[in-house]
This record gives C-alpha cells, structure tokens and sequence, in this order.
C-alpha cells in the first residue's frame, strides 16, 4: 500500500519536526511542551484525539472507512538526563537533556505515519491507534497508557500492536531489523546495604566488618548466575557501584552496592531473583551482617509474537527490499517497556537503522551516547514502516475474513 516516495513529500515537514524536537527535549511523564508539539502537528487530521491523566500522553485513533479490526503504533516521546555533545545545528538547548535514545525521531516518524494513514483513510478497513508515548526511558509510561485505556482507545481490544526503535549504530540508515521471540531483556535495579558494626582498622575482632561481607556477595553473585539458569537461557548481574567507609583505618557500619540484572525469560528472571536474595542473605549470615535489598522489577523481557515478527518481516521487505531487512540470531540485553503491550497484545518490535552517511556502524557512538547522531533520513523509513504495518495488517485481516 505504501513505497518510501510516498512520504518524501512529507520529509522536509518531519524533519523540522524531529529537529524542534530535539531542541527541547523533555524527561520522564511529564512532557507538556512535547505533548503541545505532537498536537499542534496533528491538527487537521481526521483523528480522535485524547490526552492522558497520569502522564502527558497523546492517544490519537484514525477510523478507516470500512469496518475491521483495529491495530497499534507507538511511538516514545521522552529524552534522557545527558549532556549532548553531538555537535549537530540543531543540538539540545536545555543543559543536561538531550534525545540520545532517539525517540525525537520515533515521534515525527509516527505522525507522519497519522498523516500517510490518514491520507489513505477511505482504503482502511480498520482502525489505527496512534500511541505518543512519555516515560520509556525508565518510568513505564506505556504500563500506565495500557492502564489508562490505550489498547481499548478504539473501543475494542487492539488486534495488534507495532513499534520501532532507531539505533545510531551497528545498523545503516534504512536497514530493517526484526526477529521472533526475546528481543530485548527484562531488567532489573537492586540495592543491597549491608549493616554491621564499626569499629577500629588495627581491631576488626572487635567491629563487624560489612566490607569483606559486600565484596564477597559480589564475587557470589557471578557464580550463582552461572549456576542457576541454563546457559542456553542466558541472564546476567552486574554490580555497577559499591561504596563502604571514608577512610582507610576505620572499620565502617554499612556498605552498599547497586546491581543491575538482565534475563531473557519469565523463568530465568524468576530464578536469578530467588538465587540472587538467596546469595546475599547466606554471605550475610556467615559474616554475622544484616542485608537488606530493595529489588525492584523495572520491565519484562520484550517477546514479539512469532507470527506478527514474520509478518513484520514481509512487510518491512515489501516496502524496503529484502537486501534492507536482517534478522537478527540473538535479541539484545537492552530493555523496553513497550514489552507491557507486547504482555497484553500479540506484535512486533523492529529496529531501524538511522547511523548517518560517513560514519562507520560498528564504531559510531551507540545509543544514549552524548555523541550520537541520528540520520535525518530515518524519518520517512520510520512512517512509511508504521505507516505500512498498520495499513498491512488491517488488509490481510480484511483478506482473511472474506
């Protein structure tokens, strides 16, 4: 239904978009100069429009002309707490915030799919849910959208639901990847205080020292890892900061360490959480310590659904060519909590590539790097792609129905 010259028209548009964007970005839920944008660029379009209550989302729903089943786009919204140093014009002009993830161009690709779609309304047997999402970067923001009534927003369940996420590397701009099963990790933040008794450096006998308590949790931790979940079913834990004391002679109270903690199934997850509490609560009580862990469960693994991947597959090569799509042998140990949708909805989520001209892939800065730099260019791969999930899904379903 959709070939990249059809949103050419639209490039010069998108890309002012995607750069106002970048200019300002904003964190977390609350994304209201964001959320004025998205609007402002969604005026005229024969859309129903609706605003969230716990965050600053955007929930648009495009009625095709025939009746039909009804499918998802997301696109996230919200920047990250870095200091840009890309050095691109249209740079970030708030300190301290800058779209390294991307999602500037995640957002002007979706409303240009809105207008694609849009202007394709009479041939849609369906509806579309356009879903502006804030809070990916770590707020799980799409968990309160799905609360808030996103999947139902066309009144009626959602029979699908598509994504896509740039990378500023490992990919060229255009390529599509996509592939069945785990794509992204589940993860985890755990802090562990280790509480003993301080005391003297030239008398330990007479303290409860936390310190050789802490770093032998860390070195346990690895081999419960490896001893735990099948090798095949990977997982991994990484303990990314430890404190203890101030000074060499002194024998501290507490220690803490914060650990992060990736899986690729709701078994492996389970099973490193159980061995992890395990782990830290026996190294304390051999060393006569208290530990006390705040382990908290930020997304699950993103699972594409095996029959939307392959159909995303076809798709993106329909639209792209089959030399611009690759599939993937492994998913990767980031996290996403599009995986929310992906819990309630069966759909898939592709990567696009968006490393600019003159860079190479496997050496440019990677995602949420102060130097990454996105291909304008992506903005239109990105709506012809949405734009062409929705419109295809909603004509085979058309097509299996008849």
């Amino acid at each position: 239904m959709f070939e990249r010259d059809d949103a050419l028209a639209l490039e010069d548009s998108l890309v002012r978009l995607r750069h106002a964007l970048h200019r300002r970005p904003e964190l977390g839920l609350e994304l209201p100069g964001t959320q004025r944008t998205v609007l402002d660029a969604l005026a005229g379009l024969p859309l129903e429009i609706g605003v969230g209550k716990q965050l600053t989302s955007v929930t648009a729903v495009l009625r095709g002309a025939r009746p039909g089943p009804a499918v998802l786009l997301r696109g996230d919204m919200d920047a990250l707490p870095v200091q840009e140093a890309s050095g691109v014009p249209y740079a970030s002009e708030v300190p301290g915030r800058m779209h390294a993830c991307g999602h500037d161009l995640h957002t002007a690709g979706l409303v240009g799919a809105a207008r694609l779609l849009a202007a394709r309304r009479d041939e849609l047997a369906g509806d579309v849910v356009f879903m502006f999402q804030p809070g990916e970067e770590g707020m799980g923001g799409a968990r309160l959208m799905i609360e808030e009534g996103v999947l139902d927003a066309a009144g009626r369940r959602v029979a699908a639901a598509y994504a896509l996420h740039v990378t500023s590397a490992a990919l060229p701009t255009g390529v599509v990847a996509v592939r069945p099963g785990p794509v992204l990790a589940a993860s985890d933040e755990v802090t562990v205080r280790v509480i003993g008794a301080g005391g003297h450096g030239s008398s330990p006998h007479s303290a409860t020292d936390p310190v050789p308590a802490v770093c032998e949790m860390v070195t346990a931790l690895q081999t419960m890892v490896t001893r735990t979940v099948d090798i095949f079913d990977p997982g991994v834990v990484t303990v990314g900061s430890l404190h203890a004391g101030s000074a060499g002679n002194v024998i501290p109270e507490h220690a803490e360490f914060r650990a992060t903690v990736r899986s690729f199934s709701d078994d492996a997850h389970a099973r490193i959480r159980t061995g992890f509490e395990r782990t830290v609560r026996g190294v304390a009580a051999a060393h006569g310590v208290t530990a006390e862990i705040d382990y908290r469960e930020n997304y699950p693994v993103t699972v594409n659904d095996p029959a939307e991947a392959a159909f995303a597959l076809r798709t993106a090569q329909g639209l792209f060519g089959a030399a611009r799509v690759v599939e993937p042998p492994r998913p990767m140990a980031g996290s996403e909590d599009f995986s929310y949708v992906l819990r309630e909805v069966p759909g898939a989520y592709v990567g696009l590539g968006a490393c600019p001209p003159g860079r190479d892939p496997a050496t440019a800065p990677m995602n949420h790097s102060a130097q990454a730099v996105y291909d304008d260019r992506a903005v239109v791969d990105a709506a012809v792609l949405l734009a062409g999930l929705a419109a295809r899904r909603l004509q085979e379903a058309t097509e299996e129905s008849s």
